[in-house]
């Protein structure tokens, strides 16, 4: 049979095989086993007998050699693994709503990878009394908080497997990281010594906790220098890694890492010293000190021209520097990149959505009294899958940046004094401006009104909640509102005019973050999100159900559900979810076929009531208390009436990093009675 392989990937795949083969030493051992099986053959004991090839290969699998061989040559491509399971009327499992990957990679014998191990975790002091939680009377165990390990690296992100958290929690797993060159043509070659030494990415370790109730919490971070074993001569180290806390705590280690970093395949040549490692890093480390040194030094010099413009400059809401999860103080222009999102997320309207899906939460500030701010880095935000409004104004900005669009994050206040940020598109030179709440996702059309106008004239009214505006910035740009008043509504955003807007230099700060300056964490990019939004709908309709029962039984109440109903609930909440992508914008046509389908769905002489939600997630529990708080939604779960029918219908809409918007709409029908 003719092979499947070029002749020149035939011969590197045999050369791959006799190099392990001669690392696993197996030659000695096929030797051992065949001196074994001949003086067993040839014993006095035994009358002598030809020894056939079968007998050979049974001594060495009885020895455990052919084992050894195949465990060496595993090389298997991720798949979902497939669960097939007799049908039932239980409630469908979680492990069916989301894929099981097997830990397994393939690898391309022609590139360079280090496998980073983890080989567990000690001294986690603050998770040493973990409290249980109790579960559901159904349950058989009771849930536990759980850590899972969130690593990036030149633009590869991997999740390991959740852990039961504890002061040693059990986090093993091994983790392939690919090594390539950003030079052109460097992508298709092997990374050479130099090469390596020349990559200052660091690994960005994150560990998070998850409580039974679905609260994510950030434990601690570090930044990886796995160039260290560019010294070693076996090309593989053991390091103990100090998880470092967040925020007020980031000077205080969270807990250690036990590690094992290795180069695959191992280098074919002499390894580099320690002394030549460390000035390399040192080198790269005064660099980016040099290079953040020289823009403090400018962006003190720029405030104070900035300042001398107009002296209420000073109670503008202009923000040059934010302080990330780690207590390092970064140019807010470095929280900002082009993000591209593949085909992930296909419109900028449905970056706005998936942005929105995130959870808002202000971050914890640092003292009572205190107005230091923490921002997150994407990596950060992503494995936390929630953050406050600059974090959800950076990662939108990022993403309409990478669709081609003029975007910037503005700086401000919106009601009642309230600090704010959100973005602004700019159209024809900013003859038209756009903005996009990040945490809501709508979209406000800028419509200027002149101050210098009579009040005779009639003047076009915004519907938007911002209220002033101190600055806005992107990846390569920093404005600072120069105009007479900061009032949003009389601003114009013709940035070009520096009388206006008071621009920073350009090559300010593509000195800090440009494409020859790292030194501050890359934007990670999206990942697939792995949850079947039909099983998830179901799964969530399934338990809502169930509460449903538990709940009018407490009110001595029987449930007769109509099925028909359940399903032609479906359009409406679609239509939830369009308008909510659209911006705010009015749900696309559709919602006649919907009320036609109520129509010939409740009887004559009989009364629909309906209540739709929206969910941030998918803990069925917690939706029904929130349901049960809404007086209408209760009227409605606790309907008492003549001939009464119930209904729910779920729809979990599912988006690039798990995050799910999760409509559920409860409705009754039932007769009149006059």
């Amino acid at each position: 049979m003719a092979s499947a392989l070029p002749p020149e990937k035939l011969a590197e795949l045999k050369q791959i095989i006799h190099n392990q083969l001669v690392k696993a030493n197996v030659s000695t051992q096929i030797k051992d086993a065949l001196a074994g099986s001949l003086r067993q053959h040839l014993s006095p004991e035994k009358d002598h007998q030809e020894i056939s090839e079968g007998d050979i290969l049974e001594d060495l699998k009885r020895r455990g050699v052919v084992e050894e061989i195949l465990q060496r040559l595993r090389y298997e491509t991720p798949i979902v693994s497939a669960h097939t399971k007799p049908a039932t009327h239980k409630n469908i499992e979680e492990e069916l709503v989301q894929a099981d990957l097997k830990n397994k990679v393939a690898v391309d014998p022609t590139r360079r990878y280090i496998f980073f191990h983890v080989l567990g975790g000690k001294a986690f002091i603050d998770h040493l009394n973990t409290p249980e939680y109790p579960g559901n009377v159904s349950d058989t165990t009771k849930p536990h908080a759980m850590f899972t390990l969130h690593i990036l690296f030149r633009g590869q992100r991997f999740r390991s497997r959740p852990v039961p958290v504890a002061c040693e929690p059990d986090l093993s797993e091994g983790f392939l990281l690919e090594l390539h060159s950003n030079a052109v043509g460097g992508e298709a070659r092997m990374a050479d010594t130099e090469t390596m030494l020349s990559l200052g990415d660091q690994i960005h370790l994150i560990l998070t906790r998850t409580d039974p109730d679905g609260t994510l919490t950030l434990v601690g971070t570090h930044y990886l220098e796995w160039r260290k074993v560019l010294c070693d001569a076996q090309g593989s180290i053991k390091l103990s890694i100090e998880l470092m806390g967040v925020g007020s705590e980031s000077k205080i280690p969270a807990g250690i890492l036990e590690a094992k970093v290795e180069i695959v395949p191992r280098q074919n040549r002499v390894n580099l010293t320690r002394e030549v490692v460390d000035a390399q890093c040192q080198l790269e480390r005064r660099r980016v000190a040099e290079r953040e040194r020289l823009f403090l030094v400018y962006a003190k010099q720029w405030w104070k021209e900035y300042l001398q413009i107009r002296e209420e400059h000073n109670c503008r809401s202009v923000k040059i520097f934010a302080q990330d999860e780690t207590g390092r103080n970064r140019p807010v222009c470095t929280f900002v990149k082009p993000l591209r999102a593949g085909r992930l997320l296909h419109t900028p309207r449905q970056a706005a959505r998936f942005v929105s899906t995130l959870g808002y939460e202000r971050a914890p500030s640092v003292g009572s009294a205190s107005g230091t701010e923490q921002w997150l880095t994407s990596h950060a935000f992503f494995a936390l899958r929630k953050g406050d409004h600059e974090d959800h104004s950076n990662l939108l900005c990022s993403l309409l940046l990478g669709f081609g669009l003029d975007a910037y994050v503005c700086v401000g206040m919106k009601g009642k004094g309230v600090p704010y940020t959100w973005v602004a598109t700019r159209y024809g030179e900013g003859a038209t401006v756009i903005f996009w709440d990040s945490v809501t996702g709508h979209r406000y059309m800028h419509r200027m009104v002149s101050a210098d106008d009579p009040p005779a004239i009639k003047q076009p009214v915004n519907n938007h909640p911002f209220k002033s505006i101190g600055c806005m910035y992107s990846h390569e740009n920093f404005f600072a509102n120069s105009q007479p008043t900061d009032i949003v509504e009389t601003c114009t955003f013709n940035i070009s005019d520096s009388s206006q807007w008071k621009p920073m230099s350009y090559e300010a700060i593509k000195s800090v973050f440009g494409a020859n300056a790292p030194g501050f964490p890359p934007i990670a990019p999206l990942l697939t999100p792995t949850l079947d939004p039909a099983l998830a709908s179901s799964q969530m309709e399934s338990e809502l159900r169930g509460l449903l029962v538990e709940h009018r039984l407490d009110l001595e109440l029987s449930t007769c559900w109509d099925d028909h109903l359940c399903y032609v609930l479906s359009p409406a909440l679609a239509a939830y979810e369009s308008e909510r992508t659209s911006g705010g914008e009015p749900p696309a046509s559709g919602n006649e076929e919907f009320q036609e389908a109520i129509r010939r769905a409740v009887p004559e002489g009989h009364t629909f009531k309906g209540f739709p939600i929206q969910f941030l997630h998918r803990n069925a529990r917690r939706a029904f208390a929130s349901c049960l708080k809404n007086r209408v939604c209760a009227e409605i779960l606790g309907c008492r009436g003549d001939n009464v029918r119930l209904a729910v219908r779920v729809q979990v809409f599912v988006f690039p990093e798990d995050a799910v918007a999760s409509w559920v709409m409860f409705a009754c029908k039932y007769k009149s009675i006059l």
